[in-house]
């Protein structure tokens, strides 16, 4: 990652009391406007059930047109995001990756499910950024996107969240997002 992209991120526990695992920038550097992360999981048009798989679940994350992308990487909502990433295939082809449900993950910037909103203390240095995947995306990179639509005749394109840098983020830092920032 670091060669690629020139910055690695890992999950560790948050700086932040009782917030569980964040996410850190460990080496290299990431400049302003860089996506640093993406946010994982199933998506759900506004109209689909998610009843039982929002049940005492802090990973669903509400985009501006009620869009629902369930990041939980554990229980129900894992076995859901399974069964329809590997619903859907193109022949050879996977059309999600899976492998952020595991250790060893082909997308490593697939952990923004775990970036802690900011605080009065600690103030934002990402942003979310809603992404509309147009049809015309190369199909053999499709498997490296952590998102898959619940249901698969769903009409609209894929929706992903990205989170991107508000300001230079250096190593040691954690991410820490708000919802709504305007970049200058």
């Amino acid at each position: 990652m670091l060669h690629t992209t020139g910055f690695c991120i890992e999950r560790k526990p948050s700086s932040l009391p009782f917030a569980g695992t964040g996410v850190f920038v460990t080496r290299g550097f990431v400049p302003k406007r860089t996506t640093v992360a993406m946010y994982p999981g199933t998506i759900y048009q506004a109209f689909e059930p998610i009843l039982f798989q929002s049940i005492w679940n802090a990973f669903v994350f509400r985009c501006i047109d009620s869009v629902l992308i369930d990041g939980n990487d554990r229980g129900i909502s894992k076995m859901i995001y399974r069964s329809c990433s590997g619903r859907d295939r193109l022949g050879p082809f996977a059309l999600s990756d899976a492998t952020w449900l595991t250790v060893s993950t082909k997308n490593p910037l697939a952990v923004g499910q775990y970036v802690n909103n900011s605080t009065n203390d600690r103030t934002a240095n990402v942003y979310y950024q809603e992404y509309d995947v147009p049809k015309e995306f190369p199909l053999e990179l499709r498997q490296y996107l952590p998102n898959v639509n619940y249901r698969h005749d769903t009409q609209r394109p894929l929706r992903c969240v990205v989170l991107v840098a508000l300001r230079d983020i250096h190593p040691g830092e954690e991410l820490f997002s708000n919802y709504f920032t305007i970049v200058n």
